[in-house]
């Protein structure tokens, strides 16, 4: 059995800690580790293959950190250029492995959800693999043990050809009101729909190409022109971009005639949104969940997140309150589903706060905005040790370099010099430049930028150690441009 593990959402119900750049999956929201970490964890045990991972292009460093610092591996990752849903992302991992002559079960679950119990979920994956062993087609559904409206339903029928326990979907329901959920769990045989699924790749191509051939017909193209290492997939944009986007559900699971369900008692919760994500944490005598430095009074089944101020909530009763560096989200528990159409009227008016958090992760480290003006900007820029930044110049603006810790080997134009802590430099308008720390400590400097235009496309790359986009990929040569 060979875990897929998908990792490319967005998670933007629960912004403002979820940003597009540093979406959910890798949050430490329930624990000391990351969903996307936590996942992956809970899948060492015997019987278990080695991840494939399946991630936004722009994540792949995120990824790859997360997954050293938990000692944890993967045989592959696949690399979206953008998102087209679940079905494409299954289909091109499916594929793959036929390509290779491998055919295993493949255990299909999200990056960025909760399970408590380790053995339930052991005992579930044992029963639902009798039935993949058969061909069929299963999905893992939570027991409907309460009215809620965040998930889809599946109805669930009796099929004495199944192994016992297991039983046929019947028919999909879409998330429900209050009162039609409500009637779901009353009438009983209703299952919570998981996200999780286990098949046999051959299987599910199968399934595809006979209820969706256009997605299925993409693929096959896509993963014939994507750049495949014994590491990574580069996922090709330009044939992916013509993929339908759907979801396994739709696209194979409600047209399949072999969709069976097996149950998933294990504590499960997609921590879809705030108020799941309260449902999931211990509580103080009043209901309340608090994180970070929060003082509450007189207040009960709130949920407050503070993320470096002081956060004092006063009177206040199932309130969700979440502090960040750059924005503040206040809810009513019962409206929490509304927060994706806020960031979705956060884009259109094009707010960067639903894009990336103040500090901002790079292969190299990250960078913290820490003041702006109309022609400054002031960032602290941690590198990593060994780790340098592209080889690059900036059309617009001039940037100062203070070094605070550690050391800074130093490119700018012809000259390469060293810098140490308390010592600075000064980059002009259109240098060719370079910041690298040689060191074995990270490298803490303060950036002040100065300029008519502060944006971070004002980037022009000569040289990447990470493949991102560099001018000598389109045929021109530093030297012509230092020049």
């Amino acid at each position: 059995m060979i875990p897929v593990i998908l990792s490319g959402g967005s998670g933007s119900r629960l912004w403002p800690l979820s940003r597009k750049q540093f979406p959910k999956q890798f949050l430490a929201l329930t624990g000391e580790h990351t969903l996307f970490q936590q996942t992956l964890e809970r899948l060492v045990f015997e019987g278990m293959d080695t991840p494939i991972v399946v991630c936004n292009k722009d994540h792949r460093f995120i990824v790859n950190e997360q997954l050293s610092n938990r000692s944890l591996e993967s045989q592959r990752i696949l690399m979206e250029p953008f998102g087209r849903n679940t079905a494409p992302a299954v289909a091109l991992t499916a594929m793959m492995l036929v390509n290779e002559g491998r055919d295993e079960l493949m255990l299909v679950l999200p990056a960025d959800h909760v399970m408590d119990d380790q053995k339930a979920l052991q005992r579930a994956l044992a029963l639902a693999t009798v039935a993949a062993e058969r061909g069929e087609m299963v999905l893992f559904g939570v027991p409907a043990t309460k009215p809620e409206t965040g998930y889809g339903y599946i109805k669930s029928t009796h099929d004495a050809l199944l192994p016992e326990g297991v039983s046929r979907v019947s028919h999909f329901v879409e998330k429900p009101d209050e009162k039609r959920a409500t009637e779901f769990v009353q009438a009983g045989g209703y299952f919570w729909n998981s996200g999780m699924f286990l098949f046999r790749a051959s299987r599910f191509l199968e399934e595809l190409k006979k209820h969706d051939p256009d997605i299925y017909d993409t693929c096959l193209l896509t993963l014939e022109r994507s750049q495949q290492d014994p590491d990574t997939v580069m996922i090709d944009e330009a044939t992916f971009a013509c993929c339908p986007d759907n979801s396994i559900d739709y696209a194979v699971m409600e047209k399949t005639q072999r969709a069976c369900v097996v149950p998933l008692s294990a504590g499960w919760s997609d921590v879809g949104c705030w108020s799941s994500l309260w449902d999931v944490h211990e509580k103080d005598a009043d209901g309340n969940v608090s994180k970070g430095d929060v003082v509450i009074q007189d207040s009960k089944n709130c949920m407050i997140h503070g993320n470096g101020k002081l956060v004092s909530v006063i009177g206040l009763e199932n309130i969700v309150v979440v502090e960040t560096k750059d924005a503040m989200m206040i809810a009513h528990k019962d409206k929490v589903q509304g927060v994706k159409q806020m960031v979705n009227t956060l884009n259109e008016q094009g707010r960067s706060e639903t894009q990336n958090h103040c500090e901002v992760y790079r292969p190299w480290g990250s960078y913290d905005s820490v003041d702006m003006g109309g022609r400054f900007q002031v960032k602290h820029i941690s590198v990593k040790p060994g780790a340098c930044l592209s080889l690059q110049m900036h059309h617009h603006r001039a940037e100062h370099w203070i070094v605070v810790s550690g050391t800074a080997e130093v490119t700018c134009d012809e000259n390469v010099f060293l810098l140490t802590e308390n010592q600075s430099t000064y980059i002009p308008i259109a240098s060719v430049h370079r910041l690298r720390n040689p060191g074995k400590i990270p490298l803490e400097i303060i950036e002040v930028q100065s300029g008519s235009y502060l944006g971070e496309d004002d980037i022009e790359r000569f040289e990447d150690i990470y493949g991102r986009s560099t001018p000598l990929e389109r045929g021109i040569s530093v030297k012509t441009i230092a020049q």
